[in-house]
């Protein structure tokens, strides 16, 4: 598979990290990002609309409104690999325990509840969609963008994300994974700027840092190559 765009802007999320100078810092370290330290301050999503979401679709909405307030986009592609964990897990457990669901959480368990927020939080009737691919979920709707891309839609939204994942489930889950909320979102357009293709990975490992960070770390780089691992590929990327 081979595939070429071009990227207009981004905007991140994480423990410690928002503006772009901490992740230009961020990027040029090798230090792991620390859980413990703070987010920053949502800037764009109302209160009450970040009172219903959880940690990772609160940064998601918020960077989404402020690209639709930056840049005029044409569809949206949300992506999270754990999508609504959190939400999931309280359900879990009223249940166990025999104590009725908050309608809340009921309604916001689904895996587009971000990105459904963040249509009627901005009042655009937009298209979009919603994609989990594990370990390859930041890959693979990269494929959803280049579809809405080639139907003849101008400039997409990417916004990659994941909530804080319950204690619960950690002692499951390979020693590195990460486990803190964090968001990308990237505007994208087609283009030749940035070209990927895959390979085999014979080798698959559960990496330290999602891929959209991973991407994003040698994007700020300004590596002209470097290879993100996946499941079963691995996806080279070259910079024209």
């Amino acid at each position: 598979m081979k595939f070429t765009l071009t990227l207009i802007d981004w905007q991140a999320r994480a423990p410690g990290l928002s503006d772009a100078d901490e992740w230009q810092a961020w990027s040029r370290r090798s230090d792991a990002i620390d859980p413990a330290a703070p987010l920053a301050k949502l800037t764009d999503l109302p209160m009450m609309t970040a009172r219903r979401l959880n940690s990772g679709s609160r940064l998601a909405v918020d960077l989404g409104l402020m690209m639709l307030r930056k840049h005029r986009i044409d569809a949206v592609v949300y992506s999270s690999r754990h999508g609504e964990l959190e939400r999931n897990f309280r359900i879990l457990q009223a249940l166990a325990a025999e104590q009725p669901v908050s309608p809340t959480d009921f309604a916001m368990s689904v895996h587009n509840s971000a990105v459904g927020n963040l249509t009627i939080a901005a009042r655009q009737p937009v298209v979009s969609s919603s994609v989990s691919a594990g370990m390859d979920t930041f890959q693979q709707s990269l494929c959803d963008v280049l579809s809405l891309l080639h139907a003849g839609y101008s400039r997409v939204l990417l916004v990659d994300f994941d909530g804080l994942l319950p204690d619960f489930y950690h002692a499951g889950l390979p020693p590195q994974m990460p486990v803190w909320p964090y968001a990308l979102a990237l505007v994208i357009e087609a283009g030749i700027t940035l070209s990927c293709e895959t390979h085999v990975n014979r080798t698959p490992e559960e990496p330290a840092l999602p891929q959209s960070l991973q991407f994003l770390r040698h994007y700020l780089r300004d590596e002209r190559q470097f290879t993100l691992p996946g499941e079963r590929l691995l996806w080279q990327w070259t910079r024209q």
